[in-house]
């Protein structure tokens, strides 16, 4: 938790940030997997954002982030769900 802190304060951070030392959550939505790091296997948290929708369901999963395109992708999903729970 210490350290989620000191990154969050380092980066200017304006939300919280999920300790899951267990992986209980990671195991939960799909993104705890064995990681590839060259030539070691290490187990770890798969970099992935999952939009949960307000009843709690999952409502996308953008796999392997690539944080210049995440901006742009998560904003037009929220766009496209906004306009499907109106429509």
């Amino acid at each position: 938790v210490e350290e989620l802190r000191a990154f969050a304060d380092k980066h200017g951070l304006a939300f919280t940030l999920l300790s899951d030392e267990g992986h209980e959550v990671a195991d939960t939505y799909g993104v705890w997997d064995e990681l590839q790091l060259g030539d070691l296997k290490v187990w770890g948290n798969r970099r992935s954002t999952l939009l949960i929708d307000p009843e709690g369901e999952i409502a996308r999963v953008f796999p392997d982030v690539k944080p210049d395109q995440h901006d742009q992708l998560l904003l037009g999903a929220l766009r496209e769900l906004g306009a499907a729970s109106r429509g």
